[in-house]
């Protein structure tokens, strides 16, 4: 139940990112209003480049595809890495530091309601099912 607790949202997640990087704008009604919610560092109008969300697309499905693997050192490899990236991720939210770095709304507030929390719940999972070896 936990892997696909993990698998859904982080298969939309990578969905998502997929869409970006074909110059697809959801959930936003265009570019700039996309990179105050998903960007929120300060004078964003634009969002990152195709690459850079194609390769987060394809290391959170990476993640999903490891989830399913049998257990093993190339699960390991991938999900310890990633436990320990969106553990991070989701404490940075709250850090005074990543709050002057992206202050632009609506995405502070997201950042500190959902994609913090989310991260978080993530990474607790991912390091629950290598802890336990689910």
């Amino acid at each position: 139940m936990l892997l696909i607790l993990i698998s859904v949202p982080l298969t939309v997640i990578a969905l998502i990112h997929a869409f970006w990087g074909v110059g697809i704008w959801v959930p936003a009604r265009n570019e700039e209003a996309l990179a105050r919610a998903a960007v929120g560092a300060q004078g964003v109008t634009r969002m990152p480049g195709p690459i850079p969300c194609f390769l987060v697309a394809a290391g959170l499905f990476a993640v999903v595809v490891a989830l399913w693997l049998p257990h093993g050192p190339i699960r390991s490899l991938v999900l310890w890495p990633a436990a320990l990236v969106f553990l991070g991720r989701g404490m940075i939210a709250y850090s005074r530091f990543w709050r002057t770095m992206t202050p632009v709304e609506p995405f502070a507030t997201y950042d500190l309601w959902y994609y913090g929390p989310l991260s978080l719940a993530l990474g607790a999972g991912l390091l629950f099912i290598q802890l336990k070896g689910a």
